[in-house]
């Protein structure tokens, strides 16, 4: 399976509630949020981008994303989902550390994570795409967007420069 494409989506949380007495990690979604994350799942799936495995950060902003984004995309069978505490403020290479220990068997992969290292690990990964999305990409990813990179070979080959960015995509949804 070393030639085989495998698809990389790298999808930022959806917009969250402000701030205030509660911890980061524990800060659920706005209304606009979860508006924002069926329209994610709607367009993954439209896109032909449902995923075997979604990791997610385990903030609760990230879980409530993958939720409605999971309601929309319908998929059957339902994909594996693996909560990880060290998504939540991970750094790129961590993010990709985890990327390369997943399933070769895996052809496309979800990571619904946060910022800057859901836009960071895109631009280190990227060797090729067109200019606006990679501009994109180096600017952040703004709540509810996501890269999706084309990676060939195995995950646990997954090098910087070692994928191409294929879209940026931020789905339109209702205020």
């Amino acid at each position: 399976m070393p030639g085989l494409l495998r698809r990389l989506v790298l999808l930022r949380h959806a917009k969250a509630e402000p701030a205030g007495g509660v911890a980061d990690e524990l800060r659920a979604l706005a209304p606009l949020g979860v508006r924002q994350a069926e329209s994610v799942g709607t367009a993954l799936r439209a896109a032909g981008l449902v995923p075997e495995l979604a990791l997610v950060s385990s903030a609760v902003r990230t879980q409530e994303t993958w939720r409605h984004v999971a309601t929309t995309l319908a998929a059957e069978p339902e994909p594996e989902v693996v909560v990880s505490d060290a998504l939540y403020l991970a750094h790129p290479d961590e993010v990709l550390e985890l990327v390369r220990r997943t399933d070769a068997r895996v052809r496309t992969l979800l990571v619904v994570g946060h910022e800057p290292a859901m836009s960071s690990l895109a631009t280190v990964l990227a060797g090729a795409g067109e200019p606006a999305d990679v501009a994109q990409v180096r600017a952040g990813l703004p709540t509810a967007t996501y890269a999706v990179l084309d990676v060939v070979g195995p995950w646990a080959d997954l090098v910087r420069r070692g994928a191409a960015l294929a879209d940026v995509v931020r789905p339109a949804w209702r205020d």
